[in-house]
């Protein structure tokens, strides 16, 4: 016999809580940290970060309202280097990106 794999709503539902979550501990982290320091530390995390601003101040006066979409994709890239004589390999390379709102 055959399994089947089906996404339920109650999957569905989880991840949303998850997403949520994660959001939601990002803005707690950012009421003890300045901006700067939580776009330091997302980048110190490996996140490519992407800001998104209300107002013309500076960043450093800046107080961060949410931080949202973690994202990593994975893909294959040719490796480039020593060592390979002539052979040509793919090797996984992982890019993650979190979106950072400002209120300046």
């Amino acid at each position: 016999m055959r399994s089947r794999w089906a996404v339920t709503p109650m999957v569905i539902a989880t991840a949303g809580v998850l997403g949520a979550a994660l959001a939601t501990a990002g803005v707690a982290g950012a009421d003890e940290e300045s901006a700067s320091e939580v776009i330091s530390r997302l980048q110190s995390e490996g996140y490519t970060v992407t800001l998104d601003k209300i107002g013309t101040g500076p960043i450093e006066s800046c107080t961060v309202s949410s931080v949202r979409n973690p994202q990593s994709v994975s893909q294959l890239v040719p490796y480039v280097g020593p060592g390979l004589g002539g052979d040509r390999i793919l090797v996984p390379q992982t890019n993650q990106t979190v979106s950072v709102s400002l209120i300046c």
